[in-house]
């Protein structure tokens, strides 16, 4: 039988009993030591069991591929569970740098945007999400107030833009806008007002209807948040007065009207590992790739059925984030609630997985959240920059190959492929080679 040996520094190679290999998860380079001294390209699978090409996966959703060093990116919406479940359980630290990588190739990493989030009319929801504080369900250290007057949110985006923000968000406890007229007049006009301070607006009021995602368009708001929470399997079982179909819904109404899409999930809801995979993949095949995607730390409250949920770990959240990066990398990934139970230098490491938004201010909600100065003082030591509201990311400062479709698709029908080794019925590597590597 004849073997070749491998080098790669980024990949990870495993060899059976029968002596074959695999290459799992990674995309590496290979360089074979006898015969042949010309570079090659392995594509990445969970494991390459049969000799198969593995073309670049193209749709009419994908617009380009960008390269940096031998890692790949290419925005698509036909990702598969296994394929998510693959990048998922990599070896952390090679996720890691896989995620940070692609991180690079669209985004400065130094850029983080600052938001704040408002609760404008909290309590009294007749949602049942065990996780929430503000349900009419449970007995929490939440009180139902009145929806907040137009000056007092003004007021409130005034002190958080002079504070570093550049993004003001606004939450009400309700299920869903419905016939409330009066309220939804009030918070058009508090859109505009905060949309005529330069600022970036958000708003989450629950379930809407395509009319008032087009008058909340066109009253200047930026972008609507509709989390999903967790996957539609593990769903039913956090929430039961609103379907997975009706977030889905909204998510739709507000993509139509114009609205940039703000949609995550929640870690530590008693979720299983498959079910952030679920969560993950529901995202990523949109029709469009929202664009931010919060990834929140369940923080246990008193009062709700989930009062003795244990938080997310570190690596829990920063496996997230990094495959959340990996699979959608033109999105903004947001660190939102639970920030802080981790330490600074956790909250490092989850911007060095993709995290590139965070939400500051003393309460997120109804939850405590680090206070602005505790946040200047990390983006100091971490040499990280504000991101300015209204203008578009700042780009790579890295050297990125950039492909467009056609391109990718004449990389992909030039590649030869061969077998790493003689006979492998059952494994093997997949070799791929282009025109110009053969050059």
């Amino acid at each position: 039988m004849m073997m070749r040996r491998l080098v790669t520094a980024t990949g990870r190679i495993r060899t059976s009993r029968a002596g074959r290999i695999a290459v799992t998860r990674r995309t590496l380079s290979v360089q074979p030591l006898e015969e042949e001294s010309t570079p090659v390209t392995v594509h990445h699978s969970s494991a390459i069991a049969a000799p198969a090409a593995a073309p670049i996966p193209t749709s009419a959703f994908q617009s380009e591929t960008r390269v940096m060093g031998n890692t790949r990116a290419v925005l698509r919406n036909d990702w598969t569970r296994a394929e998510i479940q693959a990048l998922y359980d990599q070896p952390f630290i090679e996720l890691l740098y896989q995620a940070a990588t692609i991180h690079r190739m669209y985004w400065n990493p130094q850029e983080v945007q600052q938001c704040t989030l408002l609760s404008i009319k909290t309590g009294g929801c007749t949602e049942d999400c065990k996780y929430c504080s503000q349900s009419v369900r449970y007995k929490t250290h939440v009180k139902p107030t009145p929806q907040m007057k137009v000056a007092e949110v003004v007021e409130a985006a005034k002190r958080a833009k002079a504070a570093g923000s550049t993004r003001f968000c606004m939450g009400a406890a309700w299920r869903e806008l419905g016939n409330k007229k009066n309220a939804f007049g009030h918070i058009l006009d508090m859109v505009r007002e905060v949309n005529g301070m330069g600022l970036e607006v958000c708003a989450t009021l629950g379930m809407l209807n395509p009319e008032q995602a087009r008058q909340l368009k066109a009253a200047g708001l930026t972008a609507y948040n509709h989390n999903l929470d967790t996957s539609p399997e593990y769903y039913p079982k956090v929430i039961t007065t609103r379907s997975y179909e009706d977030r889905l819904n909204t998510l739709s109404a507000v993509r139509d009207a114009g609205l940039n899409v703000c949609s995550g999930g929640i870690l530590g809801l008693g979720e299983a590992d498959s079910d952030r995979i679920g969560l993950l993949h529901t995202l990523a095949t949109l029709p469009a790739h929202p664009e931010s995607v919060p990834i929140n730390a369940l923080v246990a409250v008193e009062g709700t059925p989930m009062q003795e949920s244990h938080a997310p770990s570190i690596w829990d959240m920063g496996r997230m984030i990094a495959t959340a990066r990996i699979v959608m990398p033109k999105t903004m990934v947001r660190l939102s609630a639970g920030r802080l139970s981790f330490s600074k230098g956790e909250q490092a490491l989850m911007f060095f997985a993709g995290a590139n938004s965070i939400f500051n201010g003393d309460v997120l909600l109804t939850t405590p959240n680090p206070e602005f100065s505790a946040d200047m003082d990390l983006f100091e030591k971490i040499g990280l920059v504000g991101k300015k509201a209204h203008v578009p990311a700042k780009e790579t400062p890295y050297e990125v190959q950039r492909l467009q479709q056609e391109e990718a698709e004449a990389e992909a029908n030039t590649e030869v492929k061969w077998m790493e080794e003689e006979g492998g019925r059952d494994g093997g590597v997949v070799v791929t080679r282009s025109r110009a590597q053969m050059a």
